[in-house]
């Protein structure tokens, strides 16, 4: 089967930029097995079930320099020297998709302009001078260019991230003025109070991120101020090169305190490192790809290249990812259930039963969770395999290892450490959660016991089988 390369990067590249945020995790209950569907555990979108951090607390402190104005701060515009004033803001902000955000900020400072620094207190014969306190409530909205222009996954994490702002609010301020003389003048002309049509505002400009940490975000901003006020500046009214409006150009540097539990911000999240497979850049757009390179094995319609369950049993309905269904979710597929809308144990082929008896089969092999890439946070989607396994190590005589693994990036040192984190993490959950700590041991094997060993490098497989490597899964002692 042949299909035109637009119209499959089209299809593998929107949905995932529509679903940024994902709200998958799993449900309790469902029964281990080996032919469970992985569409089965999904439930509502809920804040719990956020995987990313999309709150965060800004503030930082610059430079205000007039510059559209009668009277401006730096020489160049026409003014005598150079005059710096200062500038303060904060911020709470809120990112709504990796790429987009609001922000609700207020700004507080001074601004000094003219041919005479008003803060020195001294008379001057050189021209006016003035200086402008005020202070601004504004909505910004926040554009992530770096997360908007993405357009490959290099599978590795980003530090750099370039924003653009823009927005409105309100200003108010008081000037004072310094005229031209031998004797030292100073006094308040003009006060504009805030929230009224007068005071109305504009704001825009771009600031340049880097991640310092997974919390703290490092930044340069430069944002140009529209006033729409012509006595702003504190000049008067007859100067010959009155301007319409007085405008700032605001220079800062902040940092920006990232709010959250989980391992990374959205706004942090490269949104195509969760594609399952790749596209090969071809030379001729027109050219045609052959969609199923390595065939469908077991014959379920869905090529091998996506495939998550190539082992699918003859006969069996499955997903768009090949995984057989489970109607009533019950840890038992459609092909083998008996009962297949009225959820039941699998000992009992699907079906509901009234009495509950406890599981003794040591050979049972205890069903294994994922991790996300540089991660050894447990996912919400994972909660009930673990809860099943407790149940399960709690009713059998046995004990087990609790074994951690990784995908092949990184080095074998770090993923070593990783791989014992990932494992203690798990083990400690279930001890937390009723099983005896006597029971189970921890192990990291790093990357050297791979569900697919066939993905070392990484860059062979499709991301799915590096996902299935990021494993922690359990062996009997």
């Amino acid at each position: 089967m042949k299909l035109n390369l637009t119209s499959v990067a089209l299809a593998l590249v929107l949905p995932t930029a529509v679903f940024a945020q994902d709200s998958i995790m799993s449900t309790a209950g469902n029964y281990p097995n080996s032919y469970t569907s992985g569409s089965a555990n999904v439930s509502p979108f809920t804040q719990e079930s956020k995987r990313f951090n999309d709150w965060a607390i800004s503030a930082g402190a610059g430079v205000p320099l007039m510059q559209s104005s009668d009277l401006t701060s730096i020489k160049g515009f026409g003014a005598g020297k150079n005059l710096y004033g200062w500038s303060a803001y904060l911020s709470v902000d809120k990112a709504i998709t990796h790429a987009f955000g609001l922000k609700l900020q207020y700004d507080k400072g001074e601004s000094r302009q003219g041919f005479v620094n008003t803060k020195d207190n001294e008379a001057s014969t050189a021209g006016d001078g003035a200086r402008t306190q005020y202070d601004a409530l504004s909505v910004l909205g926040d554009i992530n260019f770096s997360n908007l222009l993405r357009r490959v996954d290099n599978h590795s994490p980003f530090r750099w991230a370039l924003h653009g702002y823009a927005g409105v609010g309100t200003l108010a301020y008081r000037t004072y003025r310094q005229d031209a003389g031998p004797v030292y003048n100073q006094s308040m002309v003009t006060e504009v109070k805030p929230f009224k049509l007068g005071s109305l505002f504009g704001q825009a400009g771009a600031g340049l991120k880097y991640r310092a940490t997974r919390s703290l975000d490092l930044e340069a901003r430069g944002m140009y101020i529209v006033t729409g006020d012509d006595t702003f500046d504190g000049a008067r009214s007859t100067t010959v090169n009155d301007s319409p409006s007085d405008n700032l150009i605001n220079i800062t540097l902040g940092a920006t305190l990232n709010l959250g539990k989980h391992e990374s911000h959205l706004f942090w999240h490269d949104p195509l490192q969760e594609i399952y497979y790749k596209l090969d850049v071809l030379a001729d757009k027109n050219q045609d790809v052959e969609v199923c390179k390595k065939g469908d094995a077991d014959n379920d319609g869905v090529c091998d290249d996506w495939d998550r369950q190539l082992d699918t049993p003859a006969g069996a309905r499955v997903d768009g990812a090949g995984v057989a269904l489970d109607t009533d979710l019950d840890g038992v597929i459609d092909l083998y259930d008996k009962c297949v809308t009225v959820p039941g144990p699998v000992e009992n082929n699907g079906c509901p039963t009234n009495s509950s008896s406890t599981v003794t089969d040591n050979t049972r092999t205890l069903e294994g969770i994922e991790f996300d890439l540089n991660s050894d946070r447990i996912l919400p989607s994972n909660t009930p395999i673990l809860n099943n396994a407790v149940n399960y190590i709690n009713s059998s005589e046995g004990s087990y290892y609790v074994i951690g693994g990784t995908d092949t990036r990184g080095t074998d040192a770090y993923n070593q450490k990783l791989s014992e984190r990932r494992a203690n993490n798990v083990k400690n959950y279930l001890i937390q959660n009723g099983v005896n700590a006597g029971k189970i041991d921890a192990i990291g094997k790093g990357e050297t016991n791979l569900k697919y060993p066939e993905c070392d490098p990484a860059t062979k497989c499709p991301e799915w089988k590096n996902r299935a490597n990021r494993r922690v899964y359990f062996e009997a002692k």
